[in-house]
């Protein structure tokens, strides 16, 4: 029951933030404009949008295997597709609680250890964080002063400002925190056979040794260069999917494909925001970024994001039910 409440409230603060968000993002907007803009819209580009998000799902499904292959399993694309599309729709609930979700789905399916699975998990997003990170850099290097302005303003700043206030500038806190990390560690390490006959360290253990295992995995991996190729199909298939909404819209038409990836960046780090499959923080810094860096009015900027965040997440809560539908239809389906 109490872990019940605690889901709940979970859910509830998740929620709320993004309400917030959602509230700062549609402040001082004309709501006539902005119907009129979603009215007005060309959906052809839309539904070529979520095309390219559906190729791109494929595509992860198929990265997943080639993770998951070298622990010695060999699940079918399909239930690791529904699998990973039931994770995703998990995310409506809670941020982050798709990737155990996706793991417990597939395991119990395919009768494959969740602790592993999740391992494969983490060098899945370990991978998707560093390509993120490096299409930042080119952004930052390579855009133009006013780009390089909104990412500082919007984000760098907030970020180091939000790290400050929580552990303030004085070099001797950071000193201590490091020191206590390292010391709680070495403490773990020393006496991790004592404390596995606490529940909570038990798990703690297995699930770390899981993803140890699971980290193992990309060493050894038979098919690498394909590996490589479905991380870059994947990510050209995001910026597609972002390029083309802007056709949708005559006030960003004019938009090239470098401009898709500066959305695209700013767009992940939404996504990233502690809320409900990035509501409200989406809206916020994708209507802001266009307005601040390409003076697109900014209920164009909201039409903008509105029509890509919610044929995506259409798309998710469709695949992701029927998903959900074909892997709890018949449980488990395979035998030991």
């Amino acid at each position: 029951m109490r872990k019940k409440i605690i889901q709940a409230l979970k859910f509830l603060a998740f929620f709320v933030v993004g309400v917030v968000l959602l509230w700062l993002a549609f402040r001082n907007v004309n709501f006539k404009s902005l119907a009129n803009g979603l009215r007005e819209a060309n959906y052809f580009w839309l539904v070529l949008s979520v095309l390219f998000g559906f190729f791109a799902f494929l595509s992860r499904a198929r990265r997943w295997m080639i993770l998951i292959h070298p622990l010695g399993y060999k699940p079918t694309f399909w239930h690791t597709f529904h699998g990973m599309m039931t994770g995703y729709l998990a995310n409506f609930a809670l941020p982050r609680i798709g990737e155990i979700t996706r793991c417990v789905t597939l395991g119990k399916k395919e009768k494959i250890p969740v602790d592993q699975l999740f391992g494969t998990v983490v060098i899945e997003r370990a991978i998707d964080f560093i390509t993120l990170l490096f299409i930042l850099i080119i952004t930052v290097i390579t855009s133009g002063e006013k780009i390089n302005e909104f990412l500082k303003v919007s984000i760098f700043i907030p970020l180091r400002d939000k790290v400050f206030n929580a552990f303030g500038f004085t070099w001797i806190i950071w000193v201590i925190l490091v020191v206590a990390a390292i010391i709680s560690f070495l403490f773990l390490i020393r006496y991790r056979k004592n404390l596995r006959r606490f529940r909570f360290f038990a798990k703690m253990f297995d699930l770390a040794k899981g993803v140890i295992n699971g980290l193992k995995s990309i060493i050894s991996l038979e098919r690498k260069w394909e590996f490589i190729f479905h991380t870059v199909f994947i990510w050209v298939n995001y910026i597609l999917m972002t390029w083309v909404v802007v056709f949708c819209i005559d006030s960003t038409s004019h938009l090239n494909m470098w401009d898709a990836v500066f959305l695209l960046v700013i767009g992940g780090l939404a996504m990233s925001a502690p809320v409900q499959s990035g509501l409200g923080a989406f809206h916020y810094i994708v209507s802001r970024g266009l307005a601040f860096v390409q003076g697109v009015n900014l209920e164009d900027g909201l039409v903008y994001a509105i029509l890509t965040h919610e044929s995506q997440l259409i798309f998710v809560a469709i695949a992701g039910a029927i998903s959900f539908f074909i892997m709890f239809r018949k449980l488990p389906e395979k035998q030991e």
